[in-house]
């Protein structure tokens, strides 16, 4: 296998593959069937897919998602996106460099009747909040057309292989990612009202209430619905800094593909832009891979993520600099290296403070925006329309879920086939699901020293309360009604004691709970807590360092138990005996050394200023800024000079970049005209609108 093949990870099962064989420049690969082409690149360590054609700049990945073109490359003779185009024994692959030649056609293909389809519903995104929809609906007897892009629903959910916050009645709280995903398709194929239509992406909503498909078979059809359902989920925001599209640089939900869909191991030296919880979550599945996290940066001076999965990073041994930003990504044709510089209070960066970084990818996780493209275009043509998940409002996978069994149940009141009112219940747990975090505390330490109890690491007010559900003395305490205030353990007061089960240490999602048992040796109480790593990295009799919850070091100490057993779904429990002044701090144990996130000796100054706000037309800030300078304020007229906006994408990430350069230059937003949006939602041949099926053709 290749050299950055995942071949064993602490939670996804890493199945025996078949074997097929490519080639990439009249190079002989291997690849795993069924596997996209840019996984298989990077799989043998090839990051770079082609060059622009307009400056010669390299090009690689970015998105991983279809949306964009930055990973273009030719195979089979035909010009296609690496990140969703599966490789196929033989498949001739080649960089794309320039612009591609167009094929010579001798005579007009087949064209096909355009399909009309009716449906009650049409679901756009088979993600947590459309198949919580689908379910919801089909249990009060609508039929429903449920469409997705990708070779499986699930969305996001696929790709996450932590514990899921929020409540686990309401949301699977407690339960991972991955296994929720298999849990809501399980449910959405129970049920024979939900048609489902896979790698099918929606093109396009029309005047005449009509939403344009493109089939996983090549087929075009329409599809009719008397209500529309968006649930598209949501993209990535991106950044302007020097050296912005070098390829390495991308976005989590392109690492995400690749280490947590794909099992390649995306990166080496990874360095994190953005200090929420993507970016913070995206850290700590590079540690389980096998990736060591070099640093984290946040310009805000504190993260906007939990704080608990902030404290993970921390205490695994991944440094985090806030009120810092990047000043650029550094190299040639790809990352070598990253520098960062502390900011003042207007963002900017202070001169001295710089601080570069040997790593050869930098991942991008400053938030998101809706992908509610398709909602604005059906509100406009008068279309029944709604929304739920991210494209309604950004927010956690679990609230996504929730609101989308609200929207499911909206729907067919609307529909009238139920006159079941929803509970206000549901809209008060949607809302604490949607919030914030809240306030942080001091971290509560017990001042008990005898028997065995748990001892609560986390001290942020946030959505969670597993748990509480799991302890079977029910000694654990979160307000029913609020499940953002932090657990209380009761022991002391109810006179009842913990009997040392350990659930509640291994379904906390922010490995935020430890026990401590002074019931043996009060002197040197013992520890147990939890751990999702490989298993094999620790063995009784080994000294580790032991870190409180912010990764303050506790001291060496030696490991006396490890444990993995079926019931603690693929988390290990390990005890470890500690001196009793620490014991109780003690919330886990250094993963990596902390060599790793050292500077480098001097600091990189990256000299060419080719900051890229239009990725697709390699347009620059300064070209952008110069314009907004001379008095431009309609983006269209932007791009007609620039281009800005004409590309692949169709302005889905430089749009926001061009707003921000008003904003900087200190242009009232109310004053900037914003560019008109494409019609279609992705790019594809023409020939499909006139029922010409790919598979039709040889060339």
């Amino acid at each position: 296998m290749a050299e950055y093949r995942i071949h064993e990870h602490p939670i996804l099962p890493i199945e025996p593959a078949e074997e097929i064989t490519f080639t990439w420049n009249g190079h002989p690969l291997t690849a795993q069937r069924g596997e996209m082409i840019s996984s298989a690149l990077f799989a043998h360590g090839i990051r770079i897919f082609g060059h622009h054609p307009k400056d010669g700049a390299p090009q690689g990945i970015f998105c991983a998602n279809g949306q964009c073109a930055q990973c273009l490359v030719i195979a089979g003779g035909k010009t296609v996106k690496a990140c969703m185009t599966p490789v196929t024994e033989g498949m001739e692959v080649a960089p794309l460099d320039g612009l591609p030649a167009l094929p010579v056609v001798d005579e007009a293909p087949p064209m096909h009747e355009i399909e009309t389809v009716p449906v009650p519903v049409l679901i756009l995104g088979g993600g947590p909040a459309g198949m919580s929809a689908a379910i919801q609906l089909a249990e009060h007897g609508v039929r429903v057309l449920l469409i997705d892009d990708k070779h499986r629903l699930g969305g996001k959910l696929v790709l996450q292989t932590h514990r899921f916050f929020g409540s686990i009645n309401a949301v699977y709280a407690g339960t991972r990612g991955i296994d929720i995903a298999t849990k809501l398709e399980k449910q959405v194929r129970e049920h024979e009202e939900v048609e489902i239509w896979l790698n099918s992406t929606a093109l396009a909503v029309f005047s005449d209430k009509k939403v344009g498909i493109l089939k996983d078979n090549g087929r075009y059809v329409l599809v009719e619905p008397q209500i529309l359902l968006v649930a598209t989920g949501a993209r990535e925001k991106s950044l302007v800094f020097k050296g912005n599209t070098l390829p390495g640089v991308y976005g989590a939900g392109a690492f995400q593909t690749l280490v947590n869909r794909d099992l390649v191991k995306a990166a080496n030296r990874l360095f994190i832009v953005g200090g929420g919880n993507v970016g913070l979550i995206a850290g700590y599945h590079a540690l389980q891979a096998g990736i060591e996290v070099v640093g984290l940066v946040e310009a805000l001076p504190e993260c906007g993520g939990y704080k608990v999965h902030k404290d993970k990073l921390l205490r695994f041994g991944a440094p985090i600099y806030t009120s810092h930003t990047i000043v650029s990504a550094n190299g040639t044709d790809q990352v070598t290296s990253v520098t960062i510089a502390q900011i003042d209070e207007h963002f900017t960066p202070i001169p001295g403070t710089e601080k570069s970084f040997a790593c050869d990818t930098v991942l991008i996780a400053v938030g998101l925006d809706p992908v509610n493209e398709f909602y604005e275009k059906a509100q406009a043509y008068g279309m029944e329309v709604f929304a739920a998940g991210d494209a309604e409002e950004i927010a956690e996978a679990s609230a996504a879920m929730f609101s989308g069994k609200i929207r499911g149940l909206e729907i067919a009141r609307f529909l009238g086939a139920t006159d079941e009112h929803i509970p206000g219940e549901w809209y008060r747990t949607a809302k604490i699901l949607k919030s914030h975090p809240g306030k942080t505390i001091a971290e509560r330490i017990p001042e008990q020293e005898s028997g065995i109890f748990p001892v609560f690491h986390c001290s942020q007010e946030i959505p969670c309360n597993p748990c509480t559900a799991v302890c079977p003395q029910q000694l654990i305490h979160i307000p029913e009604d609020d499940i953002r205030h932090i657990p209380e353990f009761l022991g002391p007061h109810v006179g009842k004691a913990c009997i040392g089960c350990e659930r509640c240490i291994t379904i906390c999602p922010g490995l935020a709970i430890t026990l401590v048992d002074y019931r043996k040796d009060s002197e040197m109480p013992t520890v147990t807590l939890a751990y999702e790593f490989l298993r094999e990295s620790v063995q009784v009799g080994d000294l580790v360092t032991t870190l409180d919850a912010e990764g303050s070091v506790m001291g060496e100490m030696e490991v006396t138990s490890v444990r993995a057993t079926k019931r603690n779904d693929r988390t290990v429990v390990i005890k470890l005996k500690a001196p009793q002044a620490v014991a109780k701090q003690i919330a886990g144990i250094r993963v990596q050394e902390p060599w790793v996130g050292e500077p480098l000796p001097e600091t990189k100054e990256r000299l060419t200023d080719d900051t890229i706000v239009c990725r697709c037309e390699r347009v620059t800030a300064g070209e952008i800024r110069a314009l907004i300078r001379k008095g431009y304020r309609d983006i269209n007229e932007i791009k007609a000079v620039t281009r800005a906006g004409m590309g692949a994408c169709g302005g889905k990430t430089c749009t926001a970049l061009i707003l921000r350069l008003f904003r900087q230059e200190g242009i009232p937003i109310d004053e900037v005209t914003e560019n008109v949006k494409r019609p279609l939602f992705v790019e594809i041949p023409l020939g499909i609108f006139a029922g010409v099926n790919p598979s039709d053709r040889d060339e």
